[in-house]
């Protein structure tokens, strides 16, 4: 049976719930409303997003900082930003720039005029007669070579020529033998075929003199011992400069041994290095002139005779080779040079300065003045050209008066790459 106590909790248990109630309620209205901040003496301006501004009467509350626009990438700066960062522009202008282009060159020998001189017989070195650096003319003796095998290659040849001599008249007496019937067609036969071959081991030994360098007349002369030379002279190829010497009395030395090198230098080579970007405004026949500041007012022209299919991949550029003539020989092979290649005509188009120009992605950009007293700059795509001097040629992208950014450019490309990864 339930207690008197028991019965009375009810109304208790009812009051209690009642109270949670009313508790649960008040906390949701207090969740629900504002916090509300103490009143510092500060108030926050509303803005004007369309100019970065703020509303007339506020304009200490909230300064501007920067803002871009998705349809033409404008960057606004607050005036205090853009005098941190010194940013200061210059108007496009026009003017004129020729297609040369200017390059350092080196000077280097023509490849298809330089031989190096080796000796025909082996043997010993007698007599040097051309030091490094001398000029030289065209078949002057360069050294003097004793060799034995000259001197066998010739007794041979004679005593072949001889057995040949003395058969012919041998051959001779058995073809009148043979007339009157005092010797055999088969003896006659067999004389003719011996002297085939004697007249080959002539000429086989004609040959061996030749590639040894004695000439046809000297063989002719060869009649005994007594015609037999035991040297001979290297001569040079060409007039030219010696520019390598590999050789001294005395020593013993082979055909394969390279003695001297033997340039022409009337005409040399100037070779170049051409960036990928102006492979386009030079091509081969292009003509070229070359300077050098040893020599002030000398001015030698030429054309360019090659340019390397292969690019470094180093450096991007490709060797470009210039062929110009040197009668005066003033040009020293190693010599640095200027070299301005290309043709002369003028082009006339928009320039700004060099540091005006940006690189962003797959894109060439400038910043442009909008409007300077606001501080908005706007990003435009231009297609630049050639260089001249300081300044860059824009083909298109601009127009005359357009103030682009010089000083501070880096900071504006900062801010529109912040402001575009923000949004």
């Amino acid at each position: 049976m339930i207690g008197p106590s028991a019965r009375l909790s009810w109304p208790v248990v009812t009051v209690v719930a009642a109270l949670l109630v009313a508790v649960g309620v008040g906390i949701g209205y207090g969740i629900r409303q504002p916090v509300t901040a103490p009143d510092d003496g500060l108030q926050t301006a509303p803005v004007d997003h369309s100019l970065n501004a703020t509303v007339p009467g506020h304009q200490h509350a909230a300064p501007a900082s920067s803002e871009v626009s998705e349809a033409d990438l404008t960057v606004t700066l607050s005036p205090d930003m853009v005098a941190r960062a010194g940013i200061r522009t210059v108007a496009a202008t026009s003017g004129a720039t020729t297609l040369e282009l200017r390059m350092p060159g080196v000077v280097q020998p023509n490849a298809y005029r330089e031989v190096v001189v080796t000796s025909l017989v082996s043997g010993r070195v007698t007599q040097v007669s051309a030091d490094l650096g001398a000029r030289v003319a065209a078949q002057q003796p360069l050294a003097t070579i004793y060799s034995p095998e000259l001197a066998d290659a010739q007794t041979t040849f004679i005593a072949a020529r001889a057995e040949q001599v003395a058969h012919q008249q041998l051959q001779t007496r058995t073809q009148r033998l043979t007339a009157i019937g005092a010797a055999t067609r088969q003896e006659l036969e067999e004389h003719e075929a011996e002297r085939a071959k004697l007249d080959a081991a002539v000429e086989i030994a004609r040959a061996r003199l030749a590639l040894l360098g004695i000439p046809e007349d000297r063989t002719q002369r060869l009649a005994g011992p007594q015609d037999v030379v035991t040297t001979t002279a290297i001569p040079a190829p060409f007039p030219g400069v010696v520019t390598r010497r590999a050789v001294n009395v005395g020593q013993n030395i082979d055909p394969s041994m390279p003695l001297f090198t033997i340039v022409d230098l009337s005409t040399v080579w100037v070779i170049a290095d051409l960036y990928e970007r102006d492979f386009a405004r030079v091509r081969v026949g292009s003509p070229a002139t070359i300077t050098s500041a040893s020599y002030p007012g000398m001015t030698l022209r030429g054309r360019v005779s090659y340019i390397d299919p292969q690019v470094q991949p180093e450096t991007r550029t490709a060797k470009l080779r210039v062929e110009v003539p040197n009668q005066s020989g003033r040009l020293r092979l190693g010599m640095y040079v200027d070299a301005q290649v290309g043709e002369g005509s003028p082009r006339k188009g928009l320039f700004v300065p060099k540091s005006a120009v940006q690189i962003v992605g797959s894109e060439t950009v400038v910043y442009v003045a909008v409007d300077a007293q606001q501080g908005r700059f706007a990003e435009r795509p231009v297609e630049i050209g050639t260089e001249n001097g300081d300044r860059v040629l824009v083909v298109s992208g601009l127009q005359a008066g357009d103030a682009v950014v010089t000083d501070g450019v880096f900071f504006v490309r900062a801010e529109r790459e912040r402001m575009q990864g923000a949004r």
